[in-house]
């Protein structure tokens, strides 16, 4: 809230070098800011009193931006990759999906793992389980099973992740 949008009836006031003013009225601290041709902006509106600044409002907006911007490039996405294998899976074939778990790993990447089913592999779910729980016992020494080998639908999957 800034200027004539305040409506309290008392506000603790903030000059714009950052002195403390002290307590008044709304109406006197608005005052104030029009003297000094400048915004009165609520700061801390669940304060009691609310604690009000002058400041020049267009610049504090373009402050906050800036540091939003600044959060967020400083925050580190995760996303998850994705391996799909089958469950007639060669050996050789397997060792190549594998590297390519570790180096999604490397980068700080989660892993899904998926061992999918079609036609007659659905009678021999239970046999091939055995291959993502290889794959998990391949990639211990970098990653840590976050979600165990569940079976969705026609597809079996696990999650993997950068081990701490």
């Amino acid at each position: 809230m800034i200027n004539e949008q305040i409506r309290d009836r008392e506000v603790r006031l903030i000059s714009e070098s950052g002195e403390q003013l002290g307590i008044m009225s709304a109406r006197d601290a608005y005052k104030m800011a029009q003297e000094a041709e400048l915004d009165l902006v609520k700061i801390a509106p669940t304060a009691k009193p609310p604690v009000c600044k002058i400041i020049d409002y267009g610049k504090y907006k373009y402050e906050l931006t800036r540091k939003e911007k600044e959060a967020k490039k400083k925050q580190k996405t995760v996303e998850i990759k994705e391996v799909r294998l089958s469950p007639n899976i060669d050996t050789n074939d397997l060792n190549t999906k594998m590297n390519n778990a570790k180096k999604f790993i490397a980068k700080g990447n989660k892993v899904k793992v998926t061992l999918r089913f079609r036609g007659r592999e659905m009678a021999h779910v239970q046999q091939s389980k055995h291959i993502l729980d290889d794959f998990a016992k391949q990639l211990e020494d970098v990653a840590s099973v976050e979600k165990p080998a569940k079976l969705e639908g026609r597809n079996m999957s696990m999650a993997l992740t950068v081990k701490r």
